[in-house]
């Protein structure tokens, strides 16, 4: 409902018009093009009211006349549409063996991307430089500059911390002592976010992922690391210091050993390149191979161990399986569901995940898109935003 407008006593007019506009942008969002009389309807608004403020909002650049098309007769209703280039935002995914940059406008329309090849054994520096280059290639193909970015979000491997850092634990050398906020805050004015790359993946999955119908997710990282990312009442959650859901740091949990399984898989020949090496047992086992089979149920068995520990913990409506496992989930939901019901008093749904490689990237859209709306919309009072770039 929106906030009418009155001259009662000490109301502070331009607040109120403030918030009006607020109502109104609110109620455009992720939504087709809308009349004036239609948008004070959505609102609660008077319709004198909200043509005088969408006027507004089309002078401020946050709102755009749609023309007619010619196809009705007689003269259109003008409609407006939010305009979702008003601002942009980037989604970084720093991972072990490459940089995914997504750009994307206030909708989340995903406009430009770019990966860039990095090797896993990278020291700090060239990983930083690897970043800065896929950051200036998307932007430059998209034509535009840092300072029209509106926030960034970056997704690591690893618990962050308060600082945006992750001193807990990261597999990649010497990422502890880097802060990717500092670092890229030399570049961009806007805020400059950091989260653990499972965490992301999780967002995405409620975002745009297999977990859209869901608030309880628990998303299982499967490939040659092991992770979880919680979500709870539709909130993703980091915990105290960030590390919430890292029960792989349990060694009972068996989390950390379960990728040797397939990695050392019996019968695998020596020339198999070791990024190739679990596509090779997954193709085995398909073909029926026992030494392959018998990787993966072991796999499978070790997995469990952590999963029912979060579900038995959380009780969540889904399991998202991700990853780059997640590519042939059909050779391991059914086994992981079997371990489960063994395990748990009740078991969630389990769901392979349908965002492939590009998940941290979108789940760090979301984030800073998520951003720009606490700082619009939080008690209906915006933070301070250029609208023209």
């Amino acid at each position: 409902m929106g906030v009418v407008v009155t001259d009662g006593a000490g109301a502070d007019v331009s607040k109120l018009r403030e918030l009006n506009s607020l109502s109104i942008v609110r109620a455009m969002r992720g939504q087709p093009p809308a009349t004036v009389t239609e948008l004070a309807t959505r609102t609660g608004l008077s319709r004198p009211g909200t043509d005088v403020v969408v006027r507004g909002l089309v002078s401020d650049g946050w709102v755009k006349v749609v023309e007619p098309d010619g196809s009705s007769v007689g003269r259109p209703a003008r409609r407006y549409r939010f305009n979702a280039d008003a601002g942009h935002v980037l989604g970084v995914d720093v991972g072990g063996h490459k940089i995914l940059v997504l750009l994307a406008d206030l909708e989340g329309q995903v406009l430009h991307s770019h990966r860039l090849p990095v090797e896993p054994d990278a020291d700090p520096a060239a990983r930083l430089e690897a970043v800065d280059t896929a950051i200036s290639q998307c932007l430059t193909a998209a034509g535009m500059r840092p300072d029209q970015i509106w926030a960034v979000t970056v997704g690591v491997t690893g618990p962050v911390d308060a600082t945006g850092r992750t001193t807990l634990f990261t597999p990649l050398p010497g990422w502890a002592s880097v802060s990717p906020t500092e670092h890229l805050a030399t570049r961009f004015t806007c805020p400059i976010l950091v989260e653990n790359d499972c965490k992301l993946a999780a967002v995405a999955e409620r975002w745009q992922g297999a977990a859209q119908d869901a608030d309880d997710i628990v998303y299982l990282l499967a490939g040659m690391r092991t992770g979880a990312g919680l979500i709870l009442d539709g909130t993703l959650r980091r915990g105290y210091g960030g590390a919430a859901g890292e029960i792989g740091a349990l060694k009972a949990v068996r989390w950390i050993s379960a990728p040797s399984h397939i990695e050392n898989c019996p019968g695998m020949p020596g020339d198999v390149h070791p990024n190739d090496k679990a596509a090779w047992v997954f193709e085995r086992a398909r073909e029926g191979d026992r030494a392959a089979r018998t990787a993966l149920r072991r796999y499978v068995k070790d997995l469990a161990v952590g999963a029912a520990a979060l579900v038995l913990t959380l009780d969540p409506q889904v399991v998202i399986l991700g990853g780059g496992y997640s590519r042939s989930a059909d050779l391991l939901i059914d086994p992981l569901e079997q371990e489960l019901r063994r395990l748990c008093l009740r078991v969630p749904e389990i769901r392979a995940s349908d965002l492939g490689a590009d998940s941290v990237a979108l789940g760090a859209l979301r984030v800073a898109l998520d951003q720009i709306d606490a700082r619009l919309f939080t008690d209906g009072m915006p933070a301070p935003l250029t609208l023209h770039a």
